[in-house]
């Protein structure tokens, strides 16, 4: 058995007596009652379920407790702008993600430019709403 890489891909080259051999590996089966089995990413009993493939190992990796604390307090946020009591959380976790860039690639400037440009544009339509309401 010899295996490469290439790019992203793993190459992997099997002899005829490779075939032959018996494999080792064992199946284990479904467990219809596991509470995370294809449950996604929030539970039947509203917990998250931090074992969903859709978190991307976010919650397992250098930054998981960091992730965890944010995605949990704006998961059970209560305030009426949703998520608006975890800015120090959320601060936290972004702080942990600067020190991995090569885990948690930033934005480059024209997408983070661009965002805030959108950021600006939605904050100012909400002011003028807020204003021609008043009157």
């Amino acid at each position: 058995l010899v295996s490469c890489v290439v790019g992203k891909d793993r190459i992997i080259f099997v002899t005829k007596e490779d075939h032959e051999t018996p494999s080792s590996a064992e199946l284990v089966a479904d467990d219809p009652d596991d509470p995370y089995e294809e449950q996604g990413l929030i539970l039947p009993n509203g917990d998250i379920n931090w074992n969903c493939p859709c978190l991307g190992g976010m919650a397992s990796g250098p930054c998981g407790e960091q992730f965890k604390s944010a995605f949990s307090c704006f998961h059970y946020s209560t305030e009426e702008i949703k998520g608006s009591d975890c800015v120090d959380q959320f601060r936290a976790m972004q702080e942990c993600m600067q020190k991995y860039p090569d885990l948690y690639p930033q934005e480059d400037e024209n997408e983070e430019k661009s965002s805030k440009d959108l950021e600006t544009t939605s904050m100012e339509a909400s002011d003028a709403k807020e204003e021609k309401g008043s009157s």
